[in-house]
């Protein structure tokens, strides 16, 4: 399917899930999804099937925390790979009242926001499969219930590419696509070669970028940003990383004109070691990373870049379970449902 044509097929949910409300957000899984589609979900959904199980296990408990739940997309790329396989790719954030808990968070009475990167393959005019990461700790981080070590970047509402254009993207993204790759080719470079400036960071990065990580690792600016909130904690604790299709990895491209975005689950293999990364403990136990992500490019530099991880799957394969983490943390707070005034009588 051309471009175009994905964007289209996915435009009715779109619409259902812009207010969303139950009957018509169903009606348009039911008829958008194959009935045994694949659902690669985030920690600690897992894999389901089906769109009747995408609603009863994960949108559904979500509209039920935030009645008045709307999904804002900020960026929507869709193409094909070069496995000829058809992907669509989605970036934003849901947002709402955040009044009654979802997934043991307490509610904070508040407007909420979470982001998702959400990746649909495509067959014969039905989604096959879908990976998703939900950024959960984000919520976690607003509700003031934080059960993991503090993160080093800054946080932040993710916001839409500076550029105003993530929902009107077109063209041939190859070049771009070819741009990324050769950058994460060089990062792939270090710790072999020891010295950092082998990675060839300035080749590759906008000095003003902004890189966009999860809830717990959080947004750096710049090379420097990069650096020190992210890169230098990451390789320390886990310099034998290994990439996209390797044995039991895959990774998969697509990308229009200025971005491009990548999809595996898992799509990185890792051994914690040395002094550990976010608080884990180097136990010397090789883990695997999923990553959602997507870049955009401006006069010929990455400027944007959003990365989603699912670190609470990381920790469940370490053996710790941040839930139960949250739940001592927050054993004396009210997890009931709230009730908002109006604000129509004193």
């Amino acid at each position: 399917m051309t471009p175009d044509a994905l964007k289209s097929l996915i435009k009715p949910f779109q619409t259902a899930m812009f207010d969303v409300e139950e009957a018509s957000a169903r009606a348009v899984l039911n008829n958008l999804f194959a009935p045994d589609a694949t659902l690669h979900m985030c920690y600690p959904f897992g894999d389901l099937s089906g769109p009747d199980a995408l609603w009863e296990t994960c949108i559904g408990p979500l509209h039920a925390a935030m009645p008045d739940l709307e999904r804002r997309d900020m960026i929507v790329l869709a193409g094909t790979t070069p496995e000829g396989r058809d992907w669509i790719g989605c970036m934003g954030n849901y947002m709402g009242t955040f009044v009654a808990p979802f997934m043991e968070i307490p509610p904070t009475g508040h407007l909420a926001h979470m982001r998702y990167h959400e990746f649909y393959q495509v067959e014969n005019g039905k989604i096959i499969q879908m990976q998703a990461i939900w950024d959960m700790p984000e919520l976690m981080m607003q509700a003031g219930a934080w059960p993991m070590a503090p993160q080093l970047g800054k946080f932040l509402c993710t916001p839409a590419p500076m550029s105003g254009d993530g929902l009107s993207v077109t063209g041939d993204g190859q070049a771009t696509m070819d741009h990324v790759i050769a950058m994460l080719t060089a990062l792939c470079k270090y710790p072999s070669d020891p010295d950092p400036a082998v990675m060839e960071l300035e080749k590759f990065w906008h000095p003003r970028f902004n890189w966009y990580g999860p809830a717990g690792i959080g947004t750096g600016r710049g090379i420097s940003g990069f650096r020190n909130w992210h890169q230098i904690p990451f390789l320390r604790g886990m310099p034998d990383r290994k990439l996209d299709a390797m044995g039991d990895l895959m990774s998969e491209w697509f990308g229009q004109g200025e971005y491009v975005c990548e999809t595996g689950w898992p799509n990185m293999r890792l051994t914690i070691s040395d002094d550990g990364w976010m608080g884990i403990a180097p136990a010397g136990k090789e883990v695997f990373l999923r990553s959602l992500d997507f870049w955009r490019m401006e006069n010929g530099l990455i400027r944007e870049n959003w990365v989603l991880v699912d670190l609470l799957d990381l920790y469940a394969q370490v053996g710790v379970d941040v839930f139960a983490r949250l739940r001592e943390f927050n054993k004396v707070r009210n997890l009931g449902a709230l009730s908002i005034p109006s604000g129509m009588t004193r």
